[in-house]
């Protein structure tokens, strides 16, 4: 991830003015203006890290903001410490030295991006362990917090997963409004291979075994196998492999930590779970402050 692009740039920046960061009342009122400090960023539950990038960045874009020059910051790790790596309970993920009030105009942020991201990255890993000794790989979705997407999805492969598309000029998805709209399975796919741009991969969402049966007569190059149960994925897994071209498969719809190996074992290829960006648990994380 870098960190110093101008899309992650824009997001810490937003993140920095939504919280009013350079306008901090409080520090204003009552840290001196020279104070320097040393904080400390605990894991406070064991977890695995992502985006620890962001730290010095969001000094970077705060001093950027604050329109002076702020006095020389150090963001120091633990060469074992990176995004991706497991975090134990009480274990320091970096320690900043820098102006006190800048510190504590910026801590907020700071956690906020570790703690989603590592949520996120945790959740993740969870998933992957759990269908490890399988083929079938851990996809995530574009179910993402708004404006945070490319954050989102980073995290999810320091979890060890894999991205989805990552918009949606990324790759042709034909889903079930699709196909309503076009007039059935068939006239979509048949659009699709006129229109489609390059040599982007035609996937098709599919409900039923007739359904798959008619995507994969007329020309579906991947398949997407929504809301089927275990059963039903297998018996499409076997049907594929009848085939004479290889058809990737993925399952999709009512994916859990509980279910996901029953699903892994059928032999599809991925498993697309929406709850790894929807609905991730922030990690806890904590900053303590003393003077440097």
């Amino acid at each position: 991830m870098d960190f110093n692009s101008r899309r992650i740039t824009a997001i810490l920046e937003n993140a920095l003015l939504e919280d009013r960061a350079t306008r901090d009342a409080t520090s204003y009122a009552c840290i001196d203006p020279n104070q320097r400090a040393s904080a400390t960023i605990l894991a406070r539950q064991d977890c695995i890290l992502a985006g620890i990038g962001c730290v010095g960045r969001i000094l970077d874009v705060y001093a950027a903001l604050d329109g002076a020059v702020t006095s020389h910051y150090e963001v120091t790790t633990h060469p074992e410490i990176f995004d991706g790596v497991r975090l134990h309970k009480g274990q320091s993920v970096a320690v900043i030295r820098h102006n006190a009030r800048v510190i504590l105009s910026c801590e907020r942020v700071i956690l906020n991006f570790l703690q989603r991201m590592s949520g996120i990255a945790t959740l993740t890993r969870k998933f992957v362990d759990a269908v490890s000794g399988t083929k079938a790989r851990i996809l995530d979705t574009r179910k993402t917090a708004p404006g945070l997407r490319v954050i989102d999805k980073y995290a999810v492969r320091c979890g060890g997963g894999q991205n989805h598309r990552l918009d949606l000029s990324d790759g042709v998805l034909i889903k079930n409004n699709h196909i309503a709209l076009a007039g059935g399975i068939v006239q979509a796919i048949e659009r699709a291979l006129r229109n489609r741009r390059g040599s982007q991969i035609l996937e098709v969402e599919v409900r039923t075994h007739e359904e798959l049966e008619l995507a994969l007569t007329h020309g579906a190059e991947a398949i997407l196998l929504d809301n089927m149960s275990p059963e039903e994925v297998h018996r499409a897994v076997e049907r594929c492999a009848r085939l004479e071209h290889r058809i990737p498969l993925e399952c999709s719809g009512g994916i859990r930590l509980e279910n996901v190996r029953a699903y892994a074992e059928t032999g599809a290829d991925f498993i697309s779970v929406g709850l790894l960006t929807h609905s991730p648990q922030a990690v806890d994380m904590s900053l303590r402050v003393v003077l440097a």
